[in-house]
């Protein structure tokens, strides 16, 4: 099912399978911004990642001393969100932890997506509660696919020299770093961009992100806060993912405790935090 919500710029799309961004389109120009999720090309518009962000080495973690299979980017993103909360311009859900859940993730927890539009686009906030009484280990991401095409391009807020780290087939990081061919802040989306997967990229100076064309004058900027940014879409595609991430894939530096991961975050008994990401467009 998917449930809709308006302003007087923008009309929107949410999926209650995974809580999932399927539509924000312009009334003014009638432009759909947010990638239709072919299923010839790739089934994904926008994911929730949570608790991981990418793939554990072997899909096994072990926490306490007891061992844990999770499937790749986690369990909340297949599964149904209820829908708590709509107004004329916003929709909330939410997702807690269940008995299939617990098998995977041995915490109690609720996470909280609001979708809200603005006048210049969308604001999302996703909210995880630990309903724990002791601390809980987790990593999140968000993963929205935006419509493009080859030749547009990419511009970071700053001028950046970035180095991207890499998976391998099996989706776990290796050690070695690549230099990311980039004008100052100009990164072009080519056929060949993503033909290795994901620019896994950190220590960049930007917070914001803004996906451009040379054949027109929309821009859609992305405004985010994370210690990792991913970019990614499937080779030559008509899309590409800016992903927010707080959590990366494992590497094959296996840790004896999820405690141990890289990019993990600890949330104390009871508390909750918040992640946000915005878009603003200009026509």
């Amino acid at each position: 099912m998917i449930f809709t919500a308006e302003n007087s710029a923008f009309s929107l799309g949410v999926k209650e399978m995974g809580a999932e961004l399927t539509s924000l389109k312009s009334k003014k120009t009638g432009i759909e911004y947010i990638w239709d999720g072919n299923t010839d090309i790739w089934y994904g518009q926008s994911p929730i990642l949570f608790p991981i962000i990418g793939r554990l080495l072997d899909d096994k973690y072990r926490l306490n001393g007891v061992e844990y299979t999770m499937p790749k980017h986690g369990i909340v993103r297949k599964k149904p969100f209820k829908l708590v909360k709509q107004t004329e311009n916003s929709l909330t859900f939410v997702q807690t932890d269940d008995e299939e859940s617990l098998k995977m993730y041995p915490y109690h927890f609720e996470l909280e997506v609001e979708f809200k539009l603005t006048e210049n686009g969308l604001s999302v906030t996703h909210t995880v509660h630990n309903k724990n009484d002791s601390v809980m280990y987790y990593s999140f991401g968000a993963h929205p696919a935006f419509n493009c095409e080859i030749g547009d391009y990419l511009e970071f807020s700053e001028n950046e020299e970035l180095l991207t780290e890499r998976i391998d087939h099996d989706s776990i990081l290796i050690e070695e770093k690549f230099p990311v061919e980039i004008d100052k802040n100009r990164l072009n989306i080519t056929k060949d961009l993503f033909v290795d997967d994901a620019l896994i990229l950190s220590g960049y100076k930007s917070k914001a992100i803004s996906l451009k064309s040379d054949n027109h004058n929309r821009v859609v900027k992305f405004n985010f806060d994370s210690p990792l940014l991913g970019i990614w879409a499937k080779p030559d595609a008509p899309y590409v993912c800016i992903e927010p991430w707080w959590g990366v894939n494992d590497n094959y530096d296996k840790k004896s405790d999820l405690s141990e991961k890289r990019g993990i975050m600890a949330l104390n008994a009871n508390e909750k935090a918040s992640f946000n990401w915005n878009i603003e467009i200009c026509e």
